[in-house]
């Protein structure tokens, strides 16, 4: 119960020709995983048909800017930040939690760009993350077996039948909200919020006080000098726009395909296909296996695309996927995020390196230093060790840099929330305190304290 796939008829408008084999419901001839049991086929198609007629979240044109700034990480000259929300919720909906997400994921980015001297791609994990895949279709409480919940967009969390059924009417305000929240970012990123003179107004109350909030503060006094320093010089501030907006891009996992086939669209330029959902999109460690729909339905895009790598991860398996996803080698096309663990991570990663390095494959190497590293406390909290997550990032920079590659970017779950969800930190955390403040939809988050020590620490290793 949970994996089964309904044959569900394409809403979307498609060419039917022989140049172009490839359409968005090509993915239904094949195996889907971690797909939803609706259990209402007539609803899932009239939900279907309404997505398919509201405008697209994104557009083809943002799509390439963001796969060209990608290709300026995989050669080296720019590094990648992807963060958020591990799930976001339909109950947790507001401007101050957006805010306060964008703020750290900003805060995090000036460590980097002025500590390391790195241009820094931003990317959320936001505006269309309510999806999780999940390692048991059900979960029993007591004597009750239920369908396990897979994140808002398919059903909910309250452990009971009518919460825990899968409902396509979930899909309508996903979409909803995801408009929302890229309308609301777009304003903060291009109306002023996100200009570098507000650099101190990034900082959150209850980070400032912290070691890391006061760092952090030190670092936004050095930027206010050097932007004193630059205007005193007669160049003129404010006509760089660099200065006073940033490009903020959203993604999130390609997870439930009747959603992404129904905001798939044709560009009006090229003919290409476009998923109208988010401007990258990946997908996971449990889907994406070569005969398998996830790969399938990305293949067809012109997103930029992600692919999670977890230890069954082989050298051959790696260099399949990217022939698969990028047979024509767009640098930018494709991000490889490993997630093998703080133990596993310097013997895993060096045999995937060489072999896309052989293959020719231009491709950004991220590393989500936070999924292979989670276990569950001793009364029952998911929870994941700072510096098991320190650990995996720092081999994977040992890694690259023994293999000569360049080390392009960090994923991570992250909320600009006072949680307790992660231990450890430089504001130590500990198992008696994790039930104070654990607010997750899914898995543990660092707080924006234990984001910006993460940060810092990151810079010097970019230093070096």
């Amino acid at each position: 119960m949970g994996f089964e796939v309904l044959r569900c008829v394409s809403m979307t408008s498609a060419v039917d020709t022989a140049s172009d084999a490839w359409q968005p419901g090509s993915w239904r001839d094949r195996p889907a995983d971690q797909q939803p049991a609706w259990p209402d086929e007539d609803a899932c198609k009239r939900v279907e048909a309404q997505l398919s007629g509201l405008p697209p979240l994104v557009f083809a044109g943002e799509a390439r800017n963001l796969t060209a700034a990608l290709g300026e990480v995989a050669q080296g000259r720019a590094f990648l930040l992807q963060a958020g929300d591990c799930a976001e919720s339909f109950d947790d909906f507001s401007a101050d939690s957006i805010r306060d997400k964008l703020k750290v994921i900003l805060q995090m980015a000036a460590v980097l760009t002025y500590a390391a001297g790195v241009p820094v791609v931003k990317v959320g994990r936001i505006a269309g993350q309510f999806a999780k895949p999940r390692s048991q279709p059900t979960e029993t409480v007591g004597q009750t077996e239920l369908q396990v919940f897979r994140g808002h967009m398919v059903n909910d969390d309250a452990f009971d039948p009518d919460s825990r059924r899968p409902n396509p009417e979930r899909l309508v305000t996903a979409y909803h909200q995801s408009a929302s929240t890229l309308n609301l970012l777009r304003a903060f990123t291009t109306g002023g919020f996100a200009d570098l003179t507000q650099v101190h107004a990034w900082n959150q109350q209850f980070v400032s006080t912290s070691a890391e909030g006061r760092r952090y503060e030190r670092i936004a006094g050095e930027i206010d000098r050097a932007l004193r320093f630059m205007s005193a010089c007669g160049i003129d501030l404010a006509a760089e726009a660099g200065l006073h907006q940033v490009d903020f891009w959203t993604s999130h996992e390609a997870l439930i395909l009747h959603y992404e086939e129904a905001l798939t669209r044709r560009d009006s330029l090229t003919g290409n296909w476009v998923d109208g959902s988010a401007h990258m999109l990946w997908v996971g460690e449990r889907t994406r296996r070569l005969d398998g729909a996830h790969l399938e339905f990305l293949r067809g895009v012109i997103n930029p695309l992600g692919v999670k790598l977890g230890p069954n991860a082989t050298a051959e398996d790696v260099v399949a996927i990217c022939d698969t996803l990028d047979p024509d080698r767009v640098p930018g096309r494709v991000t490889l995020i490993s997630r093998l663990g703080a133990d596993r991570v310097e013997s895993l990663l060096p045999p995937l390196i060489e072999a896309v390095i052989a293959s020719g494959h231009p491709v950004v190497w991220a590393c989500d230093p936070m999924h292979g590293n989670t276990f569950t406390s001793a009364d029952g909290h998911k929870t994941r060790r700072f510096e098991d997550i320190w650990t995996e990032l720092r081999g994977f920079f040992r890694v690259h840099r023994e293999a000569g590659t360049w080390p392009g970017g960090v994923h991570v779950e992250l909320t600009g929330d006072d949680v307790t969800e992660c231990l450890g930190g430089a504001e130590e955390i500990f198992e008696d305190d994790l039930h104070q403040r654990y607010t997750t939809a899914c898995d543990p988050r660092l707080n924006a304290r234990q984001a910006l020590d993460l940060a810092y620490r990151i810079s010097e290793l970019l230093r070096d």
